[in-house]
């Protein structure tokens, strides 16, 4: 451990001495976040909403034939039956489903008197594109159950209640998870990949090449104080952030403990995956021209900006295997929805188990000679 540590001091103390790359880290996530305000095209499909039918009716089996209708042609969403509308609830929370649809104990006793029966929509507002889609699906379908037959002996014309799970969230509030982890990224990137790839092209890595210290030391040590640095990247635009986006109650203390947990856990994993990419590479120019296409090809499909609902088939296979998607989720999670752990535990699984198999595989790639 004392070899360990003394890269991890060399590392901070040469980072503490270029303030004006410390800034550079942290300008261009936030300018991310005030600036990307657009909305890309594509359209959200394959939702899930749970159907919680309390009636039993004629009338709601109508309801679910027709919401099986939409399923099988527009496609936007498909149905799951829950008997229980707390375990509807509990898994929206989760995100296990997108929205909860119920049908009321009465709801076919109105239809058949005629006294303006009802639906709700119990929808997950914290994702604005998935919520408005959902929305306007359930009215179309709504609008069906309207529509008057030839012959109709009874006016059953249903109404449909909208309710939001959560307060309305701007979208600077839902950009803000995935500029936190841009700039855990920015600084893995600048603070770590490219400071470490110059070294090797001036000759100082060759340093730790004489003396007795293990593989495992060398990059655990590089590992951990990028990490360090990636952490206060992230506490920084995470305070700076949601004072911007206005996050309410950000600063409550047990969600900043679980924030500060997600923040570590997503820099090890970043640092790890960056010096899995960089530990044969030799050339200074090559990690600032992969930059751009890293940024590209783990930002985007992560759901930072847009739900992966919309994506393609291949673009969903990326973000199945992304740590950005975890990382982005994981935030979500808990800035928009105030969650606890039980939400994100999978997240932080697949980011523990991708640091360890990145950080394994570095070591076994790293060669003690020139």
């Amino acid at each position: 451990m004392n070899r360990t540590w003394a890269i991890i001091e060399r590392e901070l103390r040469r980072f503490r001495r270029s303030p004006l790359l410390i800034i550079m880290s942290l300008i261009f996530p936030l300018l991310q976040l005030v600036v990307l305000g657009y909305a890309f095209g594509g359209n959200v499909r394959n939702l899930t909403i749970a159907v919680v039918d309390q009636d039993g009716g004629v009338p709601a089996v109508r309801v679910r034939e027709l919401a099986g209708a939409v399923a099988a042609n527009a496609k936007t969403f498909h149905t799951v039956s829950y008997g229980d509308e707390g375990k509807a609830l509990e898994d929206l929370r989760t995100g296990r489903v997108n929205g909860v649809l119920t049908i009321p104990p009465d709801y076919s006793k109105r239809v058949i008197s005629a006294r303006e029966p009802r639906l709700a929509i119990i929808q997950d507002n914290t994702d604005n594109f998935v919520a408005a889609t959902m929305a306007a699906s359930v009215g179309g379908l709504v609008a069906g159950l309207n529509e008057k037959p030839k012959e109709e002996r009874t006016f059953t014309s249903t109404r449909l209640d909208v309710v939001e799970l959560y307060p309305y969230v701007p979208y600077v509030q839902y950009l803000l998870p995935g500029s936190i982890v841009m700039s855990i990224f920015m600084m893995v990137m600048i603070g770590g990949g490219i400071i470490f790839i110059d070294d090797k092209s001036r000759g100082l890595h060759e340093g730790y090449l004489v003396t007795p210290i293990k593989r495992l030391e060398l990059i655990a040590g590089f590992n951990l104080s990028g990490t360090m640095k990636a952490v206060l990247a992230g506490l920084v635009l995470m305070t700076i952030g949601s004072l911007i986006a206005g996050v309410p109650n950000a600063f409550d203390p047990m969600r900043m403990v679980r924030l500060f947990v997600v923040i570590v856990i997503t820099a090890l994993a970043l640092v790890s995956m960056m010096f899995l990419i960089m530990v044969r590479v030799s050339d200074p120019l090559m990690p600032r021209a992969i930059f751009g296409i890293l940024n590209t090809l783990l930002y985007f499909p992560s759901g930072a900006v847009y739900p992966q609902q919309a994506f393609p088939g291949w673009m969903k296979v990326i973000a199945a295997v992304d740590p950005f998607t975890y990382a982005v989720h994981a935030f979500k999670s808990l800035l928009l929805k105030n969650t606890g752990f039980n939400a994100i535990t999978f997240d932080l699984g697949y980011l523990v188990v991708f640091s360890i198999v990145a950080m394994t595989s570095a070591t076994l790639l790293f060669k003690r000679t020139l």
